[in-house]
């Protein structure tokens, strides 16, 4: 497969299980090494030399917010990836700070991941990532676990992020709301790529298994 994200850009990234959407971003990442080909993010491509920087630039969302929030704290986690950068603390708690102000999840801050419901535990993983000011983002399922109403919160809260993204799903209703592009994935292989009316193509949609 072969494609750029752009400025402005969010992109659906659609497939039946197994199509190779969680693999594309971890191989994005460097966390799945590639047999071939080459990735480039922003300007600098991507190999063991250069795993650190491009890693600055990305912040991925894992499916499950377990896997991105484990300290004692909510602000603990959100500091964790700046304190690995050696940011000073003062620079961290102000990172922090925005970050929380911006998502709406002040009274996060002091609590516990045990202690927060499926959709607190999204936007906190989500500012896991905000908080390291990545040039773009990507979402693993992102409304996985979510009941309705926060499922509403993170429509409004992923579309008003400015950053492009990259958004693997299997929830048409979302992504049709959030994104103005679709890239369709088949075993490993790019099978389509256009806009949104691309979802009501149902002939198209059966034949890829969605």
């Amino acid at each position: 497969m072969s494609f750029t994200l752009n400025e402005g850009e969010n992109i659906a990234l659609i497939g039946e299980n197994g199509a190779g959407k969680t693999s594309l971003l971890l191989a994005a990442t460097g966390i799945l090494e590639t047999a071939s080909g080459t990735i480039e993010i922003n300007g600098i491509p991507l190999d063991r030399k250069t795993i650190h920087a491009v890693r600055r630039q990305i912040g991925l969302v894992f499916q499950n917010p377990d896997d991105q929030l484990f300290m004692p704290l909510i602000y603990d986690d959100i500091a964790f990836g700046c304190r690995n950068l050696g940011l000073p603390e003062e620079e961290i708690r102000t990172r922090v700070d925005e970050t929380l102000q911006k998502l709406n999840i002040t009274h996060l801050k002091d609590r516990s991941a045990l202690k927060l419901s499926g959709g607190e535990k999204r936007m906190a993983a989500i500012a896991t990532v905000l908080a390291m000011k990545p040039s773009f983002l990507m979402f693993d399922e992102p409304t996985a676990f979510l009941d309705p109403k926060a499922k509403r919160l993170l429509t409004g809260t992923v579309k008003n992020l400015k950053h492009p993204k990259i958004i693997a799903t299997h929830d048409m209703v979302f992504a049709a709301e959030v994104c103005n592009r679709v890239i369709v994935l088949k075993n490993g292989r790019l099978m389509a790529d256009g806009e949104p009316p691309l979802f009501h193509n149902h002939e198209l949609m059966q034949e890829f298994g969605l």
